[in-house]
């Protein structure tokens, strides 16, 4: 198997088990964070379990990386070298916690939730897209 073919089934390996844990979490389901959010109504503590378990797999993983000198399919980390906490870090942050508490989806789960067939879904994935390309094409600040 070549280094290629290896790494595009290693990242669907990876995709596949990302997008079972948010099915199986229930984190497809935009009513989910929307509960989590809702600390005065019906509040759902059911996110909040999600995060810790992406915690402790991020820390466990980005612990793994300082270890080893290069991944396995790859001849060096991608790892964000800034620790700068800037405006645009702080409105983009904003941006996406807004969106993602009134639409109940961020990308990954938008992603996910494609094959459930609900109209909602490819309509945040365009917006979403589109808001991607009209970042890229038009703002030229932070660590470019």
């Amino acid at each position: 198997m070549n280094n290629q073919l290896a790494r595009i089934l290693s990242a669907l390996a990876c995709g596949t088990v990302f997008g079972f844990g948010l099915a199986l979490s229930g984190m497809l389901n935009p009513v989910r964070v929307q509960g989590f959010l809702d600390l005065f109504g019906a509040w759902d503590p059911s996110l909040a379990f999600v995060l810790g378990g992406a915690v402790i797999v991020a820390f466990i993983g980005v612990t793994l990386a300082r270890r080893l000198k290069h991944p396995i399919f790859e001849w060096t980390f991608y790892l964000p070298t800034t620790k700068r906490i800037d405006k645009p870090l702080l409105f983009g942050s904003a941006i996406f916690g807004i969106g993602w508490g009134l639409g109940g989806l961020c990308p990954g789960p938008a992603i996910a939730s494609l094959s459930l067939g609900l109209w909602q879904t490819p309509l945040f994935v365009l917006a979403m897209a589109i808001g991607m390309v009209i970042h890229d094409r038009f703002y030229k600040g932070g660590s470019r």
